[in-house]
């Protein structure tokens, strides 16, 4: 075989064989190259599987039998100097193969998150998304906005869950609920939470620059980069920037 049909055919390679074996000794530097590769593509997708188990594992251990449905739930949005707060509840089926990989929005590309929302959605037995708007915000305080929104979105889901796991938020449901700290990382069904929360509040964020173009909304997602303060600076702040967050706050006093 020549290199470049061994490079393909170790593309479509999915686990070691007797074929890979023999190709051990053949000594082309190209065909090395091309087994060298393959043992690390291979190796990072089992520690992809690994992942994914633990965080199924942690997910069954909130169960007390199989057929027990979990919820996991998460937000995107809390630190942000304007736009909502999106919080997601999630419920995953217990087998779930194609979401190997998922894993805290934070840690996954913008091109894979939207291919895992949409995988989400799919497969999920039940998912909501809830958006507290900024003005919500300013009237409870971040934390207890954050903590409302994440139970409207429980509360929300077409089928009712026998527990829930929200990463580190004490919530007041009528089921049993843990707060997880880092729960992102150990949960899949949180992880899930946090890809629909991320990608929705980008979507909304992504709507919201067409409107106020000047605070760079696209790229900064509300955050307090230097082109959202020069547009704080030049045009002030809008309806969608949060009254209780510096330097809003004292903008908001000098209006008054």
């Amino acid at each position: 075989m020549t290199i470049q049909q061994i490079k393909k055919q170790l593309e479509n390679l999915q686990e070691p064989n007797e074929w890979l074996e023999e190709l051990q000794s053949d000594q082309r530097k190209g065909v090395r190259q091309a087994i060298s590769q393959w043992h690390k593509r291979y190796e990072k997708s089992q520690l992809l599987v690994q992942e994914f188990q633990q965080k199924k594992a942690f997910d069954d251990s909130y169960r007390s039998n199989r057929i027990q449905l979990i919820a996991g739930v998460d937000e995107a949005g809390r630190g942000p100097l304007a736009g909502p707060v999106v919080t997601a509840a999630v419920i995953l089926p217990e087998e779930c193969p194609g979401l190997i990989g998922l894993d805290d929005s934070k840690k996954v590309s913008k091109e894979k998150r939207q291919e895992f929302a949409a995988l989400i959605k799919e497969q999920a037995i039940a998912y909501a998304v809830h958006v507290q708007p900024a003005a919500r915000i300013d009237e409870l305080n971040i934390y207890q906005a954050t903590k409302q929104s994440m139970e409207t979105a429980v509360s929300s889901l077409e089928t009712a869950p026998h527990a829930v796991i929200a990463d580190a938020m004490n919530l007041n449901l009528e089921c049993p609920c843990y707060s997880i700290v880092k729960g992102d990382e150990k949960s899949l069904a949180i992880a899930a939470a946090s890809i629909l929360a991320k990608t929705t509040r980008d979507a909304l964020m992504n709507e919201l620059h067409e409107k106020f173009p000047w605070y760079a909304f696209n790229e900064n997602a509300g955050y307090g980069t230097a082109k959202h303060l020069q547009g704080l600076e030049t045009h002030g702040f809008c309806e969608h920037h949060r009254k209780t967050f510096e330097p809003i706050k004292t903008m908001w006093r000098n209006r008054q």
